[in-house]
């Protein structure tokens, strides 16, 4: 899964290259993995290669966004919208990965009602109904750690099925509902740690 989206990024490059077919050797030798881990990875989409050409460029792009959910775009809302929050708003990278975020949720009376990164903030109270109205089921939360599990019960309340935990809080939850952790502080501790072993 952590793979897939790094082929698709290459691939996009290679079709706005003009390149009709890739072969996995060159996918693997990209990411310094073994083809034969690259062919297995592949196959869990259902397409299938040719001999001595590969894979259709475009095929496989189908493929993998089909796989992973993104060929339809799926709607999220964002709640927490300070420094982290904002930033996660401004990044319009998501738009290739089916994702957008339609509306930006806060708790501080100063950002209610202001416009940022191109949304206008709103408050808590408002949200359930909004999600409801929008028929959504993703939430991205980015609060203080202090109010992460508030804010994830509020989310669930609203009917979010999915939520995308950047808090270094660890969410209890009903089963129903999916989480995925982004830990900032863990990514950062193991960058550091091998940064030390290589600068010795």
């Amino acid at each position: 899964m952590k793979r897939l989206p790094a082929y698709l990024q290459l691939l996009r490059v290679l079709d706005a290259e003009g390149h009709e077919y890739v072969s996995g050797t060159v996918l693997a030798g990209t990411h310094n993995l073994e083809p034969v881990i690259v062919r297995k990875d592949l196959a869990v989409t259902g397409i299938a290669g040719t001999a001595r050409r590969g894979f259709k460029v475009r095929d496989l792009i189908a493929a993998i966004e089909k796989f992973l959910g993104w060929d339809n775009q799926a709607k999220a809302v964002l709640v927490g919208v300070g420094n982290l929050g904002s930033a996660v708003l401004g990044y319009r990278g998501f738009d290739h990965f089916g994702l957008r975020i339609t509306g930006a949720f806060d708790a501080d009376p100063q950002k209610v009602g202001r416009w940022i990164r191109g949304r206008k903030v709103q408050p808590l109270r408002q949200l359930k109904s909004f999600v409801k109205r929008g028929n959504i089921h993703l939430g991205i939360l980015t609060v203080p750690a202090e109010a992460a599990q508030a804010a994830a019960d509020l989310l669930v309340q609203a009917g979010i099925r999915g939520i995308w935990n950047f808090t270094p809080v660890k969410l209890v939850l009903p089963e129903e509902v999916a989480t995925q952790k982004e830990d900032l502080a863990e990514g950062l501790a193991v960058l550091s740690h091998r940064l030390q072993h290589l600068v010795r």
